[in-house]
């Protein structure tokens, strides 16, 4: 089995940005160090949920101070970026890392950040497809040119082009929109599994995608499947609750808060602002712990992992550091699971 590491780099108001890049790095290091496959990084806008604005920027750094984990994205909201400075952004970062890129694409959540870049949002799903097309294209094809209904793109070659061969392998996210799903199992391209989808659907969503994906004549089956997880292991199970009810509460809370504003941010308000004032509760602690986390002791993490294994899961991601966990709780948490998890799911 293949473990992950995962982090949206949450900015929560009583933390540093300087803090929280120092942190990721050293618990990517260490999650190296542990022996994980690889460390993905979100890429979000305008917002304390997640910090990851420049995260192929990140990932350049973190390719200079590692040296054999493979570098995520999990995603890059293409519609947001120009296709040829995101691809030559991307093999660059495959040359600095010697080839340990995996890329995810989406099309983003956040309706204010399309807002915040003045970019509509209302033909995204043709935009995506278009910028992933010309990615792949320019990737691998001298003299590239593309007409599309918003891409243009006239006898391109490339510079530098990436060191993976045909290019680095590409993920898509494909959370609610039967659009997106099609279009992967149609190019034959990897689905990744976000944390933010109940833990059913995201595993009939990855049975779908199989299925589709056979019939499709590219048979991508369940076990490549990034499937990403909240996660949290402590040497008892009322003590990974204690340590993380407030974590997944703040979480929960920043993605409906952040949902609610149409242009602008929340990042100059106060989040117990939001509290005492919303009219709609978000999901509970005790629905987030059953439905989109794995969180316990070692036994109890792996009976879990144990059960997705079951369906054909056989990469499973980690977010370990959410809602501003404090680090050295991440730390431990990450040493408990490669320690006593790991090696109980080979």
């Amino acid at each position: 089995m293949k473990f992950g590491f995962f982090t949206h780099m949450p900015w929560p108001e009583d933390t540093s940005p300087d803090r929280i890049i120092g942190n990721t790095t050293e618990q990517i290091q260490y999650a190296e160090s542990l022996g994980f496959y690889s460390a993905w990084l979100a890429e979000h806008h305008f917002t304390r949920y997640c910090m990851g604005a420049s995260t192929l920027v990140i990932a350049a750094n973190l390719a200079a101070r590692t040296k054999s984990i493979r570098l995520g994205t999990a995603v890059l909201v293409s519609p947001l970026h120009n296709p040829l400075r995101l691809a030559e952004d991307i093999a660059t970062l495959d040359l600095l890392s010697a080839g340990r890129v995996d890329v995810g694409f989406g099309r983003g959540s956040g309706g204010y950040e399309y807002h915040g870049y003045n970019v509509e949002r209302e033909g995204s799903q043709k935009k995506f497809q278009e910028s992933i097309k010309i990615l792949e294209g320019v990737w691998t094809t001298p003299e590239f040119s593309f007409d599309g209904e918003y891409f243009q793109v006239n006898k391109v070659n490339l510079v530098p082009p990436p060191v993976q061969s045909p290019h680095p392998p590409i993920y898509i996210a494909a959370t609610r929109t039967p659009e997106t799903l099609d279009f992967a199992v149609s190019t034959g391209h990897n689905l990744c599994i976000a944390v933010v989808q109940d833990t059913s659907d995201a595993l009939d969503l990855c049975q779908r995608f199989a299925a589709k994906s056979v019939d499709a004549g590219f048979n991508v089956p369940v076990s490549d499947i990034p499937f990403f997880r909240y996660c949290y292991v402590a040497e008892t199970e009322q003590q990974a609750i204690d340590d993380t009810r407030e974590r997944l509460n703040w979480v929960v809370d920043i993605m409906q808060w952040r949902n609610n504003i149409p242009s602008g941010s929340e990042l100059h308000l106060k989040i117990e602002d939001w509290r005492s004032s919303r009219s709609e509760q978000p999901a509970t602690y005790e629905y987030l712990n059953k439905n989109r986390a794995v969180i316990g002791t070692p036994e109890q993490c792996v009976a879990q992992i144990n059960e997705f294994r079951k369906i054909g899961i056989d990469y499973f991601g980690c977010n370990f550091d959410f809602g501003g966990m404090p680090h050295e709780k991440v730390l431990r948490s990450m040493d408990l699971f490669a320690k006593e998890v790991m090696p109980k799911l080979v």
